[in-house]
């Protein structure tokens, strides 16, 4: 029996959590059991996501399968390419200098700030009346 090596890792942007998986393959990529294309209308969100598979010369040469929970479509799309990222790094660690000189390493850790208690917002005060 033969066993298929699976890489996985996971990415997060915001409030986005991308588990993601590699195995050998065609270059067929599936997010939460859809078609790429479908799950991720945007184009340049496509085109920022193929960036590590682009820099690393490995396109079309997995199967990727991603499940991303949280945030909204381009936090989840920076959330799959740290994931992917961090898998490629997994499967040959000479892909590591290449991915982490243009960035793709680097977490974004920008979230949204927790709203304060006797405010209005994260930082907006409630305003002041004198009488």
């Amino acid at each position: 029996m033969v066993e298929v090596v699976k890489y996985s890792a996971t990415g997060r942007r915001k409030s986005s959590v991308a588990r993601v998986i590699l195995t050998p393959g065609t270059g067929i990529i599936r997010v939460n059991k859809r078609t790429f294309e479908n799950y991720f209308p945007r184009e340049t969100d496509r085109i920022m996501i193929i960036d590590p598979l682009k820099l690393t010369n490995t396109v079309g040469k997995f199967d990727i399968e991603a499940s991303i929970t949280g945030g909204g479509s381009t936090g989840q799309a920076g959330a799959f390419r740290l994931g992917l990222s961090r898998a490629l790094t997994l499967f040959d660690a000479q892909n590591k200098p290449v991915l982490k000189k243009s960035s793709l390493l680097t977490r974004d850790p920008r979230m949204k700030e927790r709203k304060k208690p006797g405010q209005k917002g994260a930082r907006r005060k409630f305003q002041w009346v004198k009488r």
